[in-house]
């Protein structure tokens, strides 16, 4: 007992980046099978194909990845065949000829919906990260999981699904008596609105009170009092904004804010190379990060 509890003292500092004995910093950023003891601990090199590898998220990965010794990336996903640092890269997944044992997507809803028959076809886990999704491809990527493992999070950075969380059990708290507001800031060259996260922390909510809420995205075409049953949402775009979400629970003279502000774009691609070493192994499912959270 006394071991296994030293084991998790050492594993929440890791995590955390805390202070360990003799005051050496550990990293902030883990790998997922640094998370791992045991039996349980991946031993295989994980061969990795990013989908948008010419993007910013495309080039953050392949930073990182190149920095880790669980995981490679063996080859890219871009709108033309070439090369990146070394990289095979190719403008179709059926030019990949069998490489790769899961696909990273940080791409366009229309690269999505091109993937997932080759994934299928292939039985390819897949990661999807990229957000505007409609209501059909995410449908689609539901059906997929049937027969492939497929992890798909709004947003990939453990802190954010750690506001989820404390949205959730707010909420619960502080009941019916509170209005609740999201605003979320980007970049300005992001296209969707709200983001995903937005749209995560506001199901997180209305989950937890079963789904009692609707959402809304606009007051000015209406003059009306507010519902008490609304959750407003809200976008700001501009600059080079990574990520910010604020959760507003207003309420009688005093308002409590859960805030969460990405400073770079890291957080998310170290969640989505730790989600691949984690699908990898994986059998057909839907998974997400709170499953990744809990097998740690």
């Amino acid at each position: 007992m006394k071991r296994l509890c030293v084991q998790r003292v050492l594993l929440r500092n890791k995590f955390f980046g805390c202070k360990m004995p003799g005051g050496a910093l550990c990293p902030g950023i883990l790998r997922y099978a640094d998370m791992q003891s045991g039996q349980e601990r991946i031993k295989n090199m994980t061969d990795i194909v990013i989908q948008g590898i010419g993007g910013r998220m495309g080039h953050v990965l392949c930073d990182m990845i190149a920095q880790r010794d669980d995981c490679c990336v063996v080859a890219g996903i871009d709108v033309k065949d070439g090369e990146q640092n070394g990289i095979p890269v190719y403008d179709s997944l059926e030019k990949l000829n069998g490489k790769g044992d899961v696909v990273i997507d940080f791409s366009s809803p229309a690269a999505v919906e091109k993937a997932l028959p080759y994934c299928e076809a292939h039985k390819l886990p897949i990661v999807v990260c990229t957000t505007g999704l409609s209501e059909e491809l995410q449908l689609k990527v539901v059906q997929l999981s049937r027969t492939v493992p497929v992890f798909k999070s709004a947003n990939m950075s453990m802190g954010i699904n750690v506001l989820s969380e404390l949205c959730k059990r707010a909420s619960a708290i502080l009941g019916a008596n509170y209005d609740i507001e999201i605003v979320e800031q980007h970049h300005h060259n992001k296209l969707d609105a709200p983001s995903g996260t937005a749209l995560m922390l506001a199901d997180a909510i209305n989950e937890q009170n079963n789904g009692e809420y609707h959402y809304v995205y606009d007051r000015s075409s209406v003059r009306q009092k507010r519902d008490p049953k609304e959750i407003g949402i809200s976008s700001v775009r501009g600059g080079s904004i990574v990520g910010d979400h604020e959760v507003l629970f207003c309420g009688p003279d005093e308002v409590i804010t859960l805030k969460h502000t990405a400073y770079s774009r890291n957080i998310f691609a170290n969640g989505a190379v730790n989600a691949a070493v984690y699908l990898a192994k994986k059998e057909p499912g839907l998974y997400n990060m709170g499953d990744m959270i809990a097998a740690l």
